[in-house]
């Protein structure tokens, strides 16, 4: 037993001193970020990132886009610990496993938190040939249409999806989901009048509502949005309770060592503080949030129990 004993606490500190090491010599060669597709929110958060640790670290980050959160899930989960693969994204992360029976990893054991690094508001938008222009109108409209408009939706667990779940639950609507690949082919068949309307994250609707090819409905955040002004929120709107809102965490594969983990949060803090990303960020209403990776975590998981107090009462699942 002694001997066993004292073989345990030697490679305990072979692999404290490996990581040590590891650390020090941290990085040597480009980094990873793994992010969604080109276009979507995740992916304006990413490069944010990757500039950020690219001018810090003295090796280039380069964002990879991939489709699907499941997909990037995967690819980071499998990747090894070594601090040279990150994971931008959001909701999706930690809400799939309550819209799927089936999950190829799981965001609780094999992902570590780096940290919060952005929370984007979303906004509810139609087509302008839709004859709405509130949410007393869409609601009048779509219940004298039951099953006869239809939303726009990515991967399950998106707040594209949660988000006119919630409305079908809160406001008695019957419309149907029109799932796709990703945000941005929901948003190009909403552009082009397939889908009625959708969800999306303020930094992938601003310019489109601005141009005049999308009308925002409300905003659903609890405050109004700066970029939005004028819209309301869906509280005021009449319809409490319809609040989704995009956080985007940074993520490494589990077991990374710690000191690497806490070089790339304090970069990628110093970065979203500064006026340039701030300036950024505000234009497309997102905002820096950052903090230790335990905040990253208490954000998923109250994300979590919510949703999961949802699906209670809503089907969720992606079957």
């Amino acid at each position: 037993m002694v001997a066993w004993l004292r073989a345990c606490m030697l490679f305990a500190m072979s692999v404290s001193t490996l990581h040590t090491v590891s650390a020090q010599d941290y990085p040597n060669r480009p980094l990873r970020v793994v992010t969604s597709e080109v276009g979507a929110g995740g992916d304006f958060t990413a490069r944010l990132v990757a500039q950020g640790l690219t001018a810090a670290l003295g090796q280039s980050a380069v964002v990879d886009n991939r489709a699907g959160g499941v997909i990037a899930g995967e690819f980071v989960a499998r990747a090894a610990p070594d601090g040279y693969t990150l994971l931008v994204y959001g909701n999706t992360l930690w809400l799939l496993p309550l819209m799927r029976k089936e999950m190829p990893y799981d965001t609780w054991r094999d992902f570590a938190p780096v940290i919060l690094a952005t929370r984007n508001s979303n906004v509810l938008v139609v087509h302008p040939s839709l004859p709405v222009r509130n949410m007393t109108e869409l609601v009048r409209f779509a219940r004298a249409r039951p099953g006869q408009l239809n939303y726009g939706s990515a991967a399950a667990g998106t707040t594209s999806h949660v988000g006119a779940e919630l409305l079908k639950y809160v406001a008695k609507l019957d419309i149907v989901r029109v799932p796709f690949r990703g945000a941005t082919s929901a948003l190009n068949s909403l552009l082009s009048g397939q889908v009625h309307l959708l969800f999306m994250g303020g930094s992938s609707a601003v310019s489109q509502i601005q141009a005049g090819r999308l009308r925002a409905l409300a905003v659903a955040s609890p405050e109004p949005s700066l970029i939005f002004p004028g819209v309301l929120t869906m509280a005021a709107a009449g319809l409490p309770g319809v609040e989704v809102f995009s956080i985007f965490g940074v993520f490494v594969p589990a077991r990374t060592p710690s000191a690497i983990i806490a070089l790339i949060n304090q970069e990628i803090a110093r970065a979203l503080q500064t006026p340039e990303v701030k300036a950024r960020l505000k234009t497309v209403g997102s905002e820096a949030v950052g903090g230790p990776p335990e905040a990253l975590s208490a954000a998923m998981h109250a994300e979590f129990n919510r949703i999961e107090t949802l699906s209670r009462s809503v089907s969720l699942r992606d079957e």
